[in-house]
């Protein structure tokens, strides 16, 4: 699997629908453009909602054969997706740089997570085991089956675009159903297209995956809001997610869904100084603070404020920006000029609500380019809850410093808001980690560590306004089968009447 070409300009202009890839025809085009240099590498078609219905229609009518599939050979298309990732190296990193502004570091770490996604789902086709269960009545047998759900909706997100459409695309073709994805109209190549081809290489059959580029404005609720999906499975906004699960559910279809975050990262008086700031520079920072789990709000004992804003400000502002296909730039571009302009406006806001700028706050220029979208690396002291950088998702390079004075200020602080997705705490006492850790309202906290985690085999997902439900390991597993309750009377019942 080492000749497919992959390069930006490399046939990335069509759908693939029901296992044929479609012509643009008279469709209307969605241009790729490279945040860095603001220049399109690439065009795809944006899709429509007959594209929609195709797709679900094909994974309708090929799901039940792939599910009847003995499982080495379901198994064997996901072991060759990731073996494809393996051989194309190189060269998915390089679109994850051009077309989600990805630096050399967080592509590394995306695609990592990716392969990681592909081998855990690998083993699930040995994994859904059912259950032979005693009887309350004489002469019964109960008979569980697991079986998958039958077809899954994907709309992934621009962030992560590889991690998180692998990580429902695979465990839904593993696990026997047919897949429908829509990429981000932002990332369709890295996020859709890119999947398409791995595997299509690896011997997936006709129908049970497709990709639908498109805009969420315009086919997203064709996606969510289909008869044929029996899981929806979305990662976004929490705004958006909330109409996603609507839909769904309107059709007894099961939302699975990752939402936003607001994420802190807890500085105890006993914390190890350099440990914490070690994980709030990179918790705050990976991939220009781009990802639903990096640090949202820094809460700091008043004990150590001072300090800790002091070594956080040098070393963000010593963080190297600019290109993303240079190996030593951290900082990177924001994915497009809305999002930037929020940034920098939340950043403003904050300083006129009266947070101290220390660092950061504007736009780096770049040679060539008139409207760069790189964001300053930013710290804000003096900051509080109902600041515009810490009360919404920022979402950018951009670390608002909270002082709080005792552990259960710091809780009241860290559970003030809607969200729940992931935290940290940072402690050398671990019972006092561990009681904050505990009091923390979210899906997912880590002790002397920083909120960007994710392991394929441990359960992710978020609580509050955060979302529903779990990916990873056996999680998500139960979210894409379903069980089916079969009794068998093996001697004859005597009934009351």
């Amino acid at each position: 699997m080492t000749g497919l070409p992959l390069a930006p300009d490399s046939g990335w202009n069509g759908l693939y629908l029901a296992g044929e890839w479609t012509d643009p025809d008279d469709r209307e085009s969605i241009p790729v453009e490279n945040p860095y240099t603001r220049e399109a590498i690439a065009t795809v078609p944006a899709g429509t909602t007959d594209d929609v219905d195709r797709a679900y229609e094909g994974a309708a009518e090929a799901q039940e054969q792939w599910a009847e599939q003995p499982p080495q050979a379901r198994a064997s298309v996901v072991t060759g997706a990731l073996e494809f990732v393996r051989d194309h190296r190189e060269e998915i990193l390089e679109l994850l740089a051009v077309e989600s502004g990805s630096t050399r570091v967080k592509g590394a770490a995306e695609l990592q997570t990716a392969k990681g996604m592909l081998q855990q789902a690998a083993s699930y086709p040995f994994r859904t085991d059912g259950q032979h269960t005693e009887s309350t009545i004489p002469g019964k047998e109960n008979v569980v089956e697991r079986r998958p759900v039958g077809v899954v909706g994907v709309i992934s997100p621009w962030n992560f675009p590889l991690h998180l459409s692998m990580r429902a695309v695979a465990p839904a073709i593993a696990a026997g159903n047919a897949v429908v994805l829509k990429p981000a109209s932002s990332t369709p190549i890295t996020g859709g297209l890119l999947l398409a081809k791995l595997f299509e290489e690896a011997g997936v059959p006709e129908g049970v995956l497709s990709v639908v580029p498109g805009r969420g404005s315009e086919i997203g609720d064709a996606m969510s809001d289909h008869e044929i999906p029996r899981v929806l499975a979305f990662t976004g906004s929490t705004e958006i997610g909330q109409r996603v699960a609507a839909n769904a559910a309107g059709n007894c279809a099961l939302p699975a869904l990752e939402l936003g975050g607001n994420n802190v990262h807890v500085v105890t008086e006993h914390a190890d100084l350099e440990r914490a700031v070690d994980g709030g520079v990179f918790g705050s920072f990976l991939h220009q603070g781009q990802a639903c789990i990096s640090i949202n709000r820094h809460l700091v004992h008043e004990e150590l404020y001072d300090d800790y804003v002091g070594m956080l400000t040098d070393r963000a502002a010593g963080l190297p920006t600019g290109d993303p296909t240079d190996d030593e730039t951290v900082i990177g571009p924001i994915i497009d000029e809305s999002q930037r302009d929020q940034i920098v406006e939340y950043v403003e806001t904050s300083v006129d609500e009266g947070a101290t700028l220390e660092t950061g706050g504007e736009t780096v220029d770049v040679e060539g380019v008139d409207d760069s979208l790189v964001v300053e690396p930013t710290v804000l002291s003096d900051a509080d809850n109902d600041m515009a950088a810490a009360e919404n998702e920022h979402f950018g390079p951009v670390a608002p410093v909270i002082p709080y004075s005792s552990d259960e200020a710091a809780i009241e602080l860290a559970n003030d808001t809607v969200h729940g997705l992931s935290g940290s705490v940072h402690s050398e006492d671990l019972a006092q980690a561990r009681r904050i850790a505990d009091g923390i309202e979210t899906g997912m906290v880590h002790i002397n560590d920083q909120p960007i985690n994710d392991e394929p085999h441990v359960p992710f997902g978020g609580m509050k306004q955060s979302g529903l439900g779990r990916y990873n390991g056996d999680s998500i597993l139960e979210e894409l089968t379903t069980t089916k309750w079969i009794s068998v009377q093996r001697e004859s019942r005597e009934y009351p009447f």
